[in-house]
């Protein structure tokens, strides 16, 4: 098998692995920006600890992804700065997002977060990057789950529109 063959840390990352590591490590920057910013938005409890659990995520998938990165020569996408503290007293009405708006974002990222480990775990050659992706699957299934759980129960899901009468069988 040559090249390919052996310890899978050893192998070359192909130019799609490089490109999904390094893109995944800027998503998750940009999701502790903006979820430290909806943290200072949000007024439930529940929606600020899944906030913090999903930075801390974030912030384990930058490391990772860095790592990966760094250990394979290549640069990984710059820090993004610190966002000030703001107390949700000091948001202006107008400007506040609301719970259930924050909720819904974050519903949908997390959704299109899976989608996209499972592209990378599919396109993956490396069985690290494609095992690694699989973790972060795994675990933003679980926070898709509490998150779904949490805007049901607090009357904040919208769902798309419901087939309540069926069609008769013929």
């Amino acid at each position: 098998m040559g090249i390919l063959s052996g310890n899978p840390k050893d192998e070359p990352m192909h130019f799609g692995e490089i490109y999904n590591v390094w893109m995944a490590s800027v998503a998750a920057r940009g999701s502790v920006s903006c979820y430290q910013a909806f943290s200072y938005h949000a007024g439930d409890k529940d929606l600020k600890k899944i906030l913090e659990d999903l930075i801390n995520q974030a912030e384990l998938e930058i490391k990772e992804c860095d790592k990966l990165l760094t250990d394979n020569g290549i640069a990984p996408a710059p820090v993004l700065p610190v966002r000030p503290p703001a107390n949700l007293e000091d948001i202006p009405i107008g400007a506040r997002f609301t719970d259930p708006e924050i909720a819904a974002k974050i519903a949908a990222d997390t959704s299109m977060g899976i989608v996209a480990c499972s592209t990378v775990m599919g396109q993956s050659i490396r069985e690290d990057i494609g095992a690694l992706f699989a973790k972060y699957h795994l675990t933003k299934t679980a926070l898709g789950g509490r998150i779904l759980q949490m805007n049901k129960e607090k009357g904040w899901l919208i769902p798309p529109p419901l087939q309540i009468k069926r069609p008769e069988e013929q």
